[in-house]
């Protein structure tokens, strides 16, 4: 029996090539985070290129985990993993609330300790989740994800400074449009290997077209040394202070949430559906990942949405790919000047090719939105209701201005807030009282009229 594409080798050269293609697309969202809490902590150039170096080490680490696996850890998917971003606004609440600036990464090392290590504990039990996943719920939260993920590509196209005189500029929609085109115009008239690492020709030509633009900086290449290693713990040992590791337990499960989601969603892609045992291994690699990294200066790790629009559209669905990708995060982590050379791509680039991936996301949750009947009012409903909730942190960004820091950090995840709708309306409609026996259009993995434990069946009626 020949096996599954996702266990499928690949040659040499285009497991490589693909690789680094996906390492282009989850580039900038990994450096994001370090790059932000380290200026709100006021690190030094070297301290900050330091920093920037561990969370792509551990990334690779933690992606080694996901798409490899060791006993019962890991989703053995084509899944990126890498620093989250819902982290960053606890974290940096974090800096704001240690008056000694120095204690401060040692305090968030701590606690994402904690909160790794909790999570992993927990990750059988979160993972029985799954029940309540069925395709309407699975296609809403597919489709979110790509919705939540095009504004980045947006600001992308932008520029990489909102501040700067040019964000926004013609120059830089232009580099966008362009990268785009060229992406669409290699998928549309090649064929074969180069059809699937269109992405990377497009990122590579669109950087080439920008220098005469001055948009591309060499700057960063110069300046990187060739070797370096994530020394443990070279901001201090950790530091465990109850607050923080509190918020920090709180990005835990959103990102939990996120990566069943995700996984969910890959699974659907790859034509192999994530059941309870490969969520559970998926949420202990996301959660062990998280607990060793801080060892090597790094943050919370979690599944990174992007890639999964990268394998719909390449149809490239091989984890040894991405193990590949993972390989080439743990190099860059040792050797800076490789690294550089990714941040050489101009930000409004990564846009252009930001916005083929992206909606990639979205046309595939729509595509299991097709199989969710709905033509049945029920479900038109969870599907308006989850996506109207889901899309708000998006369209209104200060809609939850009011509510408690903590409280944020979940609701202004719209993939979160609109799983949650989702799965809740679901079992209102479809399972609790007369709703389950009149949904019978909703299959897999939960049937129609099952019912939820503790919850009495209503009497037939009269």
């Amino acid at each position: 029996m020949a096996d599954h594409p996702v266990d499928e080798k690949l040659p040499a050269l285009k497991m490589a090539t693909t690789g680094l293609q996906h390492v282009a697309a989850m580039y900038a969202g990994v450096v994001a985070p370090p790059l932000i809490v380290g200026a709100a902590i006021g690190l030094s150039a070297t301290d900050l290129t330091f920093l920037t170096g561990a969370c792509l080490f551990t990334a690779g680490l933690a992606t080694f985990l996901q798409t490899l696996g060791i006993w019962k850890i890991g989703a053995r998917l084509p899944f990126v993993n890498g620093v989250t971003f819902a982290g960053v606004a606890p974290m940096t609440a974090i800096v704001a609330s240690t008056e000694d600036k120095s204690d401060a990464l040692p305090v968030i090392f701590g606690a994402v300790i904690v909160a790794g290590l909790l999570g992993f504990l927990a990750a059988p039990v979160f993972c029985k989740a799954i029940r309540f996943f069925p395709p309407v719920v699975t296609g809403t939260v597919i489709t979110l994800i790509g919705i939540s993920l095009l504004p980045v590509a947006f600001g992308w196209a932008q520029g990489p400074n909102p501040a700067a005189h040019d964000y926004g500029s013609a120059t830089n929609l232009g580099l966008a449009a362009v990268t785009l085109l060229i992406v669409l115009l290699l998928r549309r008239f090649t064929t074969g290997f180069v059809k699937q690492i269109a992405v990377l020709l497009g990122l590579v030509i669109g950087t080439l077209i920008a220098i005469p633009f001055g948009a591309t900086d060499f700057g960063p290449v110069a300046d990187a040394a060739v070797i370096g290693f994530p020394t443990p713990f070279h901001f201090g040992a950790p530091q465990f202070q109850l607050a923080a590791i509190i918020s920090m337990c709180v990005v835990m499960v959103v990102s939990m949430t996120e990566s069943t989601a995700d996984m969910l969603a890959l699974g659907e892609i790859v034509e192999r559906p994530a059941d309870e045992r490969t969520i559970a291994a998926g949420l202990r690699a996301d959660t062990l990942g998280s607990a060793v990294s801080p060892l090597f200066n790094g943050f919370m790790c979690s599944a990174f949405a992007q890639n999964i629009g990268l394998v719909a559209m390449t149809k490239i669905r091989s984890r040894y790919v991405v193990a590949a990708g993972g390989g080439f995060l743990v190099l860059m982590g040792l050797c800076p000047m490789a690294a550089s050379l990714i941040a050489v791509v101009p930000r409004p680039v990564l846009g252009g090719a930001g916005v083929v991936l992206f909606g990639s996301v979205a046309a595939s949750g729509i595509q299991t939105l097709v199989r969710a009947a709905l033509d049945k009012d029920n479900n038109v409903l969870i599907v308006a209701v989850s996506l109207a909730v889901g899309i708000i942190p998006i369209t209104a960004p200060e809609f939850y201005h009011a509510f408690p820091e903590t409280a944020r950090i979940v609701l202004d995840s719209g993939i979160s807030t609109g799983c949650v709708a989702a799965v809740l309306l679901n079992l209102v409609f479809n399972h609790l009282g007369r709703g389950g026996r009149d949904a019978h259009d909703v299959t897999h993995p939960m049937e129609a009229g099952e019912e939820i434990t503790g919850v009495p069946k209503a009497p037939a009626a009269s």
